[in-house]
């Protein structure tokens, strides 16, 4: 049972310590970005927009039916304006397209005319913050970074328990250390009763 005990704390210590330091950079940013996301009006007005106008190839938009060469009017776009962001909606109907790339605090919009294929796109930038804002959120940041907050979520909780159980290892802080544990937790669901 000694040598279970032993074990037990080596295993439980180096795994919240190398968790910790692992998940180091993630934790920093899901915290300072809970602050941010916290206080959305620092960055109210603070986008940058820009307009253009232009005109595709007729052939492109203009046809009897509702089929248009969206591949071509979307590397147009991307090529044109620099747009990096993936394209999340392109709707036609008998009179106009309308399409859509979203991204980490960026989207651009357009509306093109099918009769004479005149566009208008609006480009908004809406700075760092709002960035770090969207991949907290997960919001318009692909699959990839959809996994990675996923496993984020899971070294904190690893972190969470290997350092809850390393409090039943000091035997002088243990009950100190469970009421100011108990004490947090009950804080926590007062602020949401009283005040939420």
């Amino acid at each position: 049972m000694n040598i279970f005990k032993r074990n037990f704390e080596r295993w439980t210590r180096w795994l919240h310590i190398y968790l910790s330091m692992f998940s180091f950079a993630t934790l920093l940013f899901f915290a300072v970005t809970g602050i941010t996301l916290n206080h959305t009006n620092w960055i109210e007005g603070r986008q940058k927009v820009e307009q253009v106008q232009g005109d595709l190839t007729v052939a492109w938009v203009h046809s009897d039916s509702l089929q248009v060469a969206e591949l071509k009017v979307v590397e147009y776009m991307r090529n044109t304006y620099a747009i990096r962001s993936p394209l999340s909606d392109f709707t036609t109907d008998d009179s106009e397209c309308s399409f859509s790339f979203k991204g980490p605090g960026y989207n651009a919009d357009g509306f093109i005319d099918r009769s004479t294929g005149h566009f208008e796109l609006t480009i908004t930038r809406y700075g760092l913050i709002a960035i770090l804002n969207d991949l907290h959120k997960g919001r318009d940041s692909g699959t990839a970074w959809a996994w990675l907050i996923d496993i984020s979520a899971v070294l904190m909780i690893l972190v969470s328990v290997t350092g809850f159980l390393m409090i039943f290892l000091l035997k002088k802080k243990r009950l100190n250390g469970l009421l100011i544990a108990g004490f947090g937790t009950i804080l926590i669901l007062l602020i949401y009763y009283l005040f939420v």
